[in-house]
């Protein structure tokens, strides 16, 4: 793309998002104070993608970006992980149809996924894996560990509960507001 059909690609398709990426971020990552670093680096990345032919939608492109270079500062700031990342050759493959910016975000999630796995105590760990990855009852799980059916069923919200609060902290959910919780109960 010739720089002048660039320019106006992105004063047309990218920079009216950049108020709307701000609030976005500021809302999302209250305790972010390099935005206009993230941003400048959004903006690199976007244009890299672009230049090689990869960006369907700006937008969305823009603000997965955004969010994934936030992350990827957060994870540097706290420092290397405490456990090493596994092969993970036996977890699904990412599907070749999406786009780049799904790809990254697919990555990131079971990325994420693995590092919350690798976070629960040893027993909550063996039974989320029973469950998941081998498909196995309550029932088979306690017979293969040991264990009652109510001790397996305990391990599960425990582990799940604090899967969730590992993908909360690293804003791939939503808190759970009190009006929520009243509203499932």
């Amino acid at each position: 793309m010739p720089p002048s059909e660039q320019a106006r690609w992105f004063a047309e398709e990218v920079q009216p998002h950049e108020p709307e990426l701000r609030a976005y971020l500021r809302a999302r990552f209250p305790s972010l104070s390099d935005v206009d670093d993230i941003i400048q680096e959004s903006y690199t990345r976007l244009l890299k993608a672009q230049a090689e032919g990869g960006v369907r939608s700006a937008k969305s492109f823009l603000f997965v970006t955004a969010r994934n270079a936030t992350l990827d500062l957060f994870r540097r700031r706290r420092g290397p992980p405490v456990f090493a990342i596994a092969d993970n050759a036996e977890l699904a493959l990412i599907d070749e149809t999406l786009g780049l910016a799904e790809k990254e975000e697919q990555a990131y999630r079971l990325e994420v996924l693995e590092e919350a796995v690798r976070a629960l105590p040893d027993r909550c760990r063996e039974v989320i894996m029973l469950r998941f990855l081998d498909g196995l009852s309550y029932k088979e799980i306690a017979l293969q560990l040991g264990i009652s059916p109510e001790t397996v069923k305990v391990h599960m919200v425990k582990g799940m509960r604090r899967c969730t609060e590992f993908f909360t902290a690293r804003g791939l959910l939503q808190p759970l507001t009190a009006e929520k919780t009243e509203v499932s109960a």
